[in-house]
């Protein structure tokens, strides 16, 4: 028994010496301690040397003072910060510090309590402070509620069966059904409120953070005192908390590339010089797509691969159509009927196209050359663009989401994606890539709304997420892949066209399968349902 309380002691006497020291961030000099804590010297002098063994302390040999050790440190950050959150989130605690003068704080769900890992403070002398490491309970906090209203139904019901309601003050929630409903009010809205749940006087707002997994990792979180605070700023300040908890999961996924060379698969069948425009007919669970410089239309379906059309003059834009496949060529304009006979559209717009693209009321995009730029808009039939956006570079390719809401369009030349919002003229950017990527050349959505687009030059497809960072990369066997789309009965087939022009003999050596069709089959998702009124 003596042995114990002796053990127990001598423990208690090395965490008083971990919490001094770990108080002052500048240090304290042994006779600093010794004069703090009240140990005798060759006690404290056998507890400095235990410390510094095991890595907890350190001795700065310049101001000869002891810190904290780089083992402690170690031991924190692998129990605590998974491993990259705080570093994620830093640069977006700063900002919210300085929008709002008030403390921002990172905080992570720790068993049933949410516990804050990192805190910048606020400009007020006035000011919310609470200490890191402490551990706050998750029912009545911003951070708390935040987290709780992004986990799975399952994750969230463990964790709140377990919990016992207590009232910290008297707007505390300890009514089930009531906090049930705070939650849902949560997840719409995207923010939690604390009003003054916790400590009378402070409020708070928090949104959850996910990574691009869906992962929920923490949440940040704005408090002070309620007279600056108050419920309408705190509505202001949500919108904002939720962006910058986005900004901090986008970080937390780092690209990677899924699928190898060797596990694309090509498709059988001949090459192309310029491979381009792949269009899936849900109708007749065809894939057409075109060969822009030998001009000719192929068609892949269960019967294989084999030639549908070939026209006199390089395509510039295909398109599927009610009654058959629209081509833009040289010459003019052709519609391809169901056999792929050729009858040519004279005088149809009228004005030369840089892409065509269908939305999904069935109306027809296209995208025309301006001075300095272009203009994307509604085609009417006399070849004028209605509701059109306009461009300060050119646009390769464009396309609708399948609710029509949102068009997502490539700029090559400056290694942009746009994305424009139905009904609003604001043209805004989505993502980008330097151009030592390779050049963006491509579009499809999938059903997570992810984008993806391939890289020519740059021997890859790539995928953004709907917060337009880029979260997938698959390595191709080829240099240019060309355009993709998403096809199959059920959308999750990724079919990918390339090119072999002006590839140079060596390049060509390297990649014989230039021009040639791929396919690969994404684990994570297809693409959504399109509409069945188009095709042939």
């Amino acid at each position: 028994m003596t042995s114990s309380a002796e053990g127990t002691g001598a423990l208690e006497k090395a965490m008083d010496v971990l919490e001094a020291i770990g108080s002052q961030p500048n240090g304290l000099a042994q006779a600093d301690l010794a004069a703090q804590l009240g140990l005798p010297r060759t006690t404290l002098y056998r507890i400095i040397a235990s410390l510094i063994e095991r890595g907890m302390i350190r001795r700065d040999p310049v101001r000869k003072v002891y810190r904290l050790g780089f083992r402690y440190l170690e031991l924190v950050r692998n129990a605590y910060l998974m491993p990259d959150l705080v570093a994620a989130a830093s640069f977006e605690l700063r900002a919210l510090r300085d929008l709002t003068g008030e403390t921002s704080y990172l905080a992570v769900l720790d068993g049933n309590q949410v516990m804050s890992l990192e805190r910048c403070d606020g400009a007020h002398t006035q000011r919310s402070a609470a200490a890191l490491g402490q551990s706050k309970p998750v029912y009545c906090t911003g951070q708390g509620k935040a987290i709780l209203a992004a986990l799975d139904e399952a994750s969230r019901e463990d964790i709140l069966k377990g919990l016992t309601f207590t009232a910290l003050t008297p707007l505390t929630i300890v009514d089930r059904r009531r906090l049930h409903t705070e939650l849902k009010i949560t997840r719409a809205r995207g923010y939690a409120i604390d009003d003054e749940e916790i400590v009378l006087g402070v409020r708070c707002v928090a949104a959850a953070i996910r990574d691009n997994a869906g992962k929920v990792r923490g949440a940040l979180s704005v408090a002070g005192p309620a007279y600056r605070l108050t419920l309408a700023r705190l509505e202001l300040l949500g919108p904002e908390l939720a962006d910058a908890a986005r900004r901090v999961g986008a970080q937390l996924s780092e690209s990677s590339v899924r699928i190898a060379d060797s596990e694309v698969e090509l498709v059988e069948g001949g090459w192309s010089f310029n491979g381009a425009f792949p269009r899936w007919s849900q109708v007749k669970q065809r894939l057409f797509w075109a060969d822009t410089l030998a001009p000719a239309i192929w068609v892949l379906d269960a019967q294989g691969e084999r030639l549908f059309a070939r026209l006199d003059a390089p395509i510039s834009a295909m398109e599927l159509h009610r009654d058959g496949l629209l081509i833009a060529h040289a010459n003019g304009w052709s519609l391809l009927d169901r056999q792929g006979q050729e009858h040519p559209l004279a005088h149809w717009p009228g004005k030369p196209l840089l892409g065509l693209a269908s939305h999904p009321d069935g109306a027809l995009w296209a995208c025309q050359s301006t001075a300095g730029g272009c203009r994307l808009g509604e085609l009417d039939a006399q070849g004028e663009l209605r509701a059109a956006w306009q461009f300060q570079e050119r646009i390769s390719t464009f396309c609708w989401d399948a609710a029509g809401q949102a068009l997502f369009a490539v700029g090559p030349d400056s290694g942009t994606l746009y994305v424009m919002q139905a009904g609003t003229p604001t043209v805004r950017r989505f993502a980008s890539l330097p151009k030592g990527s390779g050049r963006l050349s491509g579009l499809a959505l999938d059903r997570q709304g992810g984008v993806w687009t391939t890289l020519r030059d740059g021997w890859s497809l790539v995928r953004f997420s709907e917060d337009g960072n880029l979260d997938r990369t698959i390595g191709l066997p080829v240099p240019s892949p060309s355009d993709l789309t998403f096809a199959g009965p059920d959308h999750d087939q990724l079919y990918i066209t390339s090119s072999r022009h002006d590839l140079t003999m060596e390049t060509l050596g390297n990649a014989p399968a230039s021009g040639r069709l791929f396919r690969v089959r994404p684990e994570w998702g297809g693409a959504p349902a399109q509409p069945t009124h188009w095709g042939i």
